[in-house]
């Protein structure tokens, strides 16, 4: 099954994140088929906090990807961003 989830990356006490789609079989930090963006819960000024690639996740999700429970929350937070950003 193909999966849209989170690997971490980043030094201690700094974590990012990649959204990635990958294989649900492979390890977290693993190969991965596709990055769809990044999550980075700590940005500073200035910097983007989340960006994604909506089109990207909406063809993965329509070939039968599962998104985890938090990339389902970004993604419907980003969409809600950029429709009140227009």
């Amino acid at each position: 099954m193909v999966t849209i989830r989170l690997t971490r990356r980043g030094a201690r006490n700094q974590p990012f994140y990649h959204v990635v789609v990958t294989d649900s079989r492979k390890r977290q930090g693993g190969a991965s088929l596709e990055q769809v963006g990044f999550y980075n819960p700590i940005a500073r000024r200035g910097e983007p906090k989340l960006r994604l690639d909506l089109e990207r996740i909406d063809y993965w999700v329509s070939k039968g990807a599962q998104q985890s429970e938090r990339v389902r929350s970004l993604v419907a937070q980003y969409r809600k961003q950029q429709q009140t950003a227009a």
